[in-house]
């Protein structure tokens, strides 16, 4: 009898793409089901009370929920290409800048285009990005995992795909090559791996999604 792996999720969440390429990543065969983020099924509000919300992961019927926790969990449970560092410091930098993404910089990016681009908005936006383009530098590596994607790179996957697509519609535009050369090419090279290629939503939905959302449609 092997595992039985459930995932409750939508396919244009960043946080519920973390999910998936986790468990690509490990090879784990899975159950997909798509909920609809506006009227989440009984089962997303029984398996996560708290937050009332995807992605939520069933394993043997044991519900994990919050994306980085999830990322985590699978990490430790299933062995085979590591997620997060072997070494006890390195483990805790990792978490470290994966728990900044989600505080600071998804927050501060959302915030740009809530704001229509507000000058003050957009500088704390590009400060906390740059924090993240420091540390690739310091690293001179293709990855925040170095050669290959780990928990950090995973937990900035908004950043390397989303935040064009939004830019795109709002033409609101500070995530430039001119300003982030280096969180750029990094953005990149993650979106053109392959795995990531085959998990990602398709760009023009996501256009659909916030053209909609900002009343760009």
């Amino acid at each position: 009898m092997g595992d039985e792996v459930k995932l409750y999720g939508a396919g244009g969440s960043p946080f519920v793409c973390r999910v998936k390429f986790a468990l690509k990543m490990k090879g784990i065969k899975y159950e997909n089901f798509e909920e609809d983020i506006s009227n989440l099924s009984a089962n997303v509000l029984k398996y996560n009370p708290v937050h009332k919300k995807v992605p939520v992961l069933l394993h043997n019927g044991n519900p994990i929920a919050e994306s980085l926790v999830i990322v985590e969990y699978i990490d430790d449970v299933w062995k085979g290409v590591p997620i997060l560092p072997q070494d006890a410091y390195d483990r805790s930098v990792a978490r470290f800048w994966a728990k900044f993404i989600d505080d600071k910089c998804n927050p501060a990016a959302f915030k740009v285009f809530g704001s229509n681009g507000d000058e003050k908005v957009v500088a704390e936006a590009c400060e906390q990005l740059q924090m993240l383009e420091n540390e690739l530098k310091v690293k001179g590596t293709k990855f925040f995992g170095g050669d290959n994607i780990n928990l950090v790179d995973i937990a900035a996957d908004f950043i390397a795909y989303w935040l064009g697509t939004i830019e795109e519609v709002t033409e609101i535009k500070f995530f430039t090559k001119d300003k982030f050369p280096k969180l750029t090419e990094w953005a990149d090279e993650f979106v053109n791996c392959q795995f990531v290629k085959e998990i990602l939503p398709p760009r023009e939905l996501l256009l659909e999604f916030f053209k909609k959302r900002y009343g760009k449609a």
